[in-house]
């Protein structure tokens, strides 16, 4: 059986984007990860929410622009959102029917009881605000045991097991 796995680069403040969605925070935090390189050969497909399919690249004005893992993976990419685009996107399926996809895929998933596992890369720099990686206000606690702790120079990686 396959792995729900959510997976982002955070700030120790707990923001996944800037203001306004704004990725450029993330570019100097890119760099090796073995714990991330070991997963990206496993993963059978990405889906990703509208904003962070249309949203900033920190690859952007590089040559892996636009590519996933910036170039360390290729497969199919489902994109949740309620605003297909007109022109067909190569390698995209845009998907409009998980129930009442409203903005955050990874809290949605979470919600319906299909998320299992969480890897979280923490950067050492604080945003301040923008997008945080998991907002519900309101919503019920999560209980989560961590499988794994490693770290590189440019991130702390915490990967926890969702316990239900």
């Amino acid at each position: 059986m396959a792995t729900m796995l959510y997976s982002a680069t955070m700030s120790l403040d707990g923001f996944i984007a800037g203001p306004g969605g704004d990725m450029s925070w993330l570019t100097e935090h890119l760099g090796p990860n073995p714990t991330v390189d070991a997963l990206v050969g496993d993963i059978g497909a990405l889906l990703v929410g509208n904003r962070t399919f249309r949203g900033d690249d920190p690859y952007r004005d590089t040559p892996q622009e636009g590519e996933p893992f910036g170039g360390g993976w290729s497969g199919p990419q489902f994109v949740l959102t309620h605003d297909v685009p007109a022109a067909p996107v190569p390698g995209v399926t845009f998907v409009t029917d998980f129930g009442a996809a409203v903005a955050d895929v990874a809290a949605q998933c979470l919600d319906a009881g299909l998320l299992d596992e969480i890897l979280v890369c923490v950067a050492p720099v604080m945003l301040g605000d923008g997008v945080r990686l998991f907002s519900h206000p309101g919503g019920d606690r999560v209980r989560l045991e961590r499988i794994s702790l490693t770290h590189v120079p440019h991130a702390t990686n915490i990967w926890m097991r969702v316990v239900r």
